[in-house]
């Protein structure tokens, strides 16, 4: 007999609750449960299955799956989601000062369409609180799975300055981090997304490559890019990107077009996720690995709701893939239901 899934049970009274206030509470517990185990998952679990594990950017992936940023911005419940199962975790955006990000109500569940709409506005506590976390984390020794810092800019920092804000968290996270991304595709922070030009993208990877070049080990560093952009402008991107340095992508962020969904929507604003978005940022995906050709490493991120939005994701060309919504509506055990998922054929193949 099948055990049922608690979350079954406790999804409905979670989404009883405001979102953001949801939000919190879960984090507040993985938060505390964190400072008191390292989360490493026991012999025989899936999510340390050898068929799963992947090598890139000279770092060992046990599995595919990895926490996108923006459930964590604080760094404060890693262990929490290598527990849950995840390959990777991804924390952030992080941004140089801290900032209370937008009014509330800025989180919106979409039930109907299994999506969420954000206008969080890089709400954290800054590169230094952060660092200071990091630290701890590193010194505990408990990190199972490759760590990102995702990077964005301080919304008081004028766009002609970004460089210098990226550099400044690259210069206090950089070296507790195993790769870095800068985030310039949020639609929730002014004008960070007209920072999606060829020229921007050199200039900030370039004041960032200064001192990551310093470091006795460079982290491996990455863009993430907007589903909103043009195919065009996307790969224009994407090569700008790896021509100053960066190792490869992820694809993609939030979307601010809202066509098509069976929610209501008028007078929302904000960076729509969740299945929606599946189709534009897989698309996406596959016109820039088909551009760029199999060495940049792409992270694909973007509607995951199902194995097949996993399975999607791998076959449009991302070497990585990123959840965040579907987490919201699958649950804990969402991880691992994607894992069982994906192993079968790779099992089949070594059998």
């Amino acid at each position: 007999m099948k055990t049922p899934d608690p979350w079954t049970l406790l999804k409905p009274l979670a989404f009883k609750m405001d979102p953001e206030r949801a939000h919190q509470t879960a984090l507040g517990l993985l938060s505390r449960w964190s400072r008191l185990f390292d989360g490493t998952p026991g012999p025989g679990d899936i999510a340390r299955n050898p068929s799963l594990a992947v090598e890139a950017m000279g770092l060992r992936f046990p599995n595919p799956i990895g926490l996108a940023a923006g459930l964590d911005k604080n760094a404060e419940a890693v262990p929490a989601w290598q527990a849950l199962g995840f390959g990777f975790v991804e924390v952030g955006t992080v941004t140089a000062l801290a900032q209370p990000g937008n009014p509330r109500p800025r989180l919106f569940r979409l039930p109907r369409d299994r999506a969420i709409v954000n206008r969080m506005g890089f709400n954290n506590e800054g590169a230094e609180a952060m660092g200071r976390r990091l630290e701890r984390l590193r010194e505990r020794r408990c990190l199972q799975v490759p760590l990102g810092v995702n990077l964005g800019k301080s919304k008081v920092t004028p766009a002609e300055e970004a460089a210098q804000d990226y550099r400044r968290s690259f210069e206090r996270l950089g070296e507790l981090a195993d790769y870095v991304v800068v985030n310039i595709s949020s639609p929730n922070t002014p004008g960070l997304r007209d920072l999606q030009r060829v020229d921007e993208v050199e200039r900030i990877i370039g004041a960032i490559q200064g001192p990551n070049q310093r470091l006795n080990r460079p982290r491996p560093l990455l863009v993430k890019l907007a589903p909103d952009l043009t195919d065009e402008d996307a790969v224009a991107c994407a090569r700008a990107a790896l021509g100053a340095g960066c190792v490869g992508l992820i694809l993609t962020n939030t979307t601010i077009r809202f066509e098509g969904l069976e929610s209501p929507t008028e007078g929302l604003s904000g960076g729509l996720s969740g299945r929606p978005l599946l189709e534009r940022s897989t698309g996406l995906l596959a016109r820039v690995r088909s551009e760029l050709g199999p060495d940049p490493l792409l992270i694909g991120v973007g509607g995951i709701m199902d194995p097949e939005g996993a399975a999607a994701k791998l076959a449009a060309g991302a070497d990585l893939i990123q959840i965040y919504t579907g987490l919201v509506y699958g649950g804990p055990g969402f991880v691992r239901r994607l894992l069982a998922e994906l192993a079968k054929p790779r099992e089949s193949a070594d059998s």
